[in-house]
């Protein structure tokens, strides 16, 4: 039978599991993500499919725009989905962990990746910013609910801003990485960096993104009542929205993944209410999840037989379990000090800092453009640390989410299973 007619017929079934997992596990203490990787590994246990998976770093570009398109239409729909009002104090937890927690975070596994693994400065500090986003992609299990709908308290409404912001604003330290390749501290323009790959292309990424947004908001929702594109129904807009909005960032030599988030958020306010923005987010949820679930599956696969785990160290370990358990709470909680959030919030927060396929995005993009030393060990850390994140914050965040909505007094049975109870008579 020809390879060609397997493939289709297996991504049918992959398709039909996107929707039907996710319904059958809201009840079970697992994530999608663990069901995902668990098929991979699976299916590489199969001779014909163990020989067709390569080591990721082999096919870093392929490896970088299939993560970097996956990434972008999460942040879409990350974005259109907060109902907050963007603001410096009702963001203000937000800024705490973009400005504190994660530059904390950078540091701390730089010190962890040098000291611990043995790494240069070079690749210690690429595995520290690969590792300190907020996956907005594995994460959407602890973000905030659909447009219009209650479920946007403090912990999953900093969970989802954190995570649309700081994969755009990890890029800086990736881009510093890559500078340090060619001469290390003393061969580096910092002038240059600090103007160009910090403030302009982070401001390029805002101020065009919001720009694209404002106006493809205008013609959702605010052309004459015929021509109006939200009359088109058809969610699949949100796709040429983020396409658009990434395009004209990059060509302006700005951060796309920030540009796509900051559309969204324009797109999100020129009509704030309007049911659109609902039947967009839900289609670029849908596509994110079947994206999501075609690379989970992969990374499991080159768990097992693509020898990703191959350069695996007792040390290395200790690092993945450090960055998770350490680095990334403890730096956020210092981050998150004086925000007058509760203890219970900050905890939630600082700890489920998710890894996913950003990571491995932001690994394949800089091997890409530079030679880093002991690459395999680079992959074997990070693709570990994403593992464990996924199995450890996949079990954990179904039961700490139903204490938090018992906390506040929220139907946490309906709101997992995604049901709407009758109203109580009296």
């Amino acid at each position: 039978m020809e390879t060609y007619v397997l493939v289709v017929a297996g991504f049918g079934v992959l398709v039909l599991l996107t929707a039907w997992l996710p319904m059958v596990l809201r009840a079970l203490p697992l994530s999608l993500p663990i069901c995902c990787v668990g098929i991979g590994a699976a299916l590489s246990t199969i001779p014909v499919v163990a020989e067709l998976t390569p080591h990721p770093g082999s096919h870093a570009k392929l490896i970088e725009h299939a993560t970097e398109a996956v990434v972008v239409i999460s942040l879409m729909g990350a974005g259109l989905k907060i109902d907050r009002l963007f603001g410096w104090r009702t963001w203000s937890v937000t800024w705490r962990l973009l400005g504190i927690g994660m530059p904390l975070t950078i540091l701390a596994l730089t010190l962890l990746g040098s000291t611990l693994l043995g790494l240069g400065l070079a690749s210690a500090l690429l595995l520290a910013s690969s590792l300190a986003p907020t996956d907005p992609v594995l994460a959407s299990d602890v973000q905030v609910g659909h447009p219009d709908e209650d479920h946007e308290d403090e912990p999953r409404f900093a969970l989802t801003s954190e995570a649309g912001l700081n994969d755009g604003l990890a890029f800086p330290f990736v881009n510093l990485a890559i500078g340090l390749t060619g001469g290390g501290l003393a061969g580096l323009s910092w002038s240059h960096w600090l103007a160009v790959d910090v403030l302009w292309k982070i401001a390029v990424g805002a101020v065009f993104g919001a720009a694209v947004g404002q106006a493809l908001g205008w013609l959702m929702f605010h052309l004459p009542n015929l021509s109006k594109l939200s009359r088109t129904g058809d969610g699949f807009v949100a796709l040429g929205v983020t396409c658009i909005a990434y395009g004209c960032v990059q060509v302006l030599d700005g951060y796309g993944f920030v540009g796509v988030f900051a559309a969204a958020l324009a797109l999100r306010s020129s009509s704030r209410g309007h049911e659109y923005h609902r039947k967009m987010h839900d289609y670029a949820e849908e596509l994110e999840r079947l994206l999501m679930m075609v690379l989970l599956i992969g990374f499991g696969a080159v768990l097992v037989s693509g020898g990703l785990l191959r350069a695996l160290t007792w040390p290395a370990v200790a690092f993945a379990l450090l960055a998770l358990l350490v680095a990334r709470p403890l730096c956020c909680w210092i981050g998150l000090l004086g925000s007058g959030r509760s203890t219970e919030d900050r905890a939630v927060v600082s700890f489920f800092g998710i890894r996913g396929l950003g990571t491995i995005y932001y690994l394949a993009f800089a091997t890409g453009h530079a030679a880093f030393e002991e690459t395999d060990l680079l992959w074997a850390t990070a693709g570990l640390t994403v593992l464990i994140s996924i199995l450890l914050h996949g079990v954990t965040v179904t039961p700490v989410l139903r204490a938090l909505d018992r906390r506040m007094g929220r139907d946490t049975e309906s709101a997992q299973l995604d049901l709407t109870l009758p109203s109580p008579t009296v």
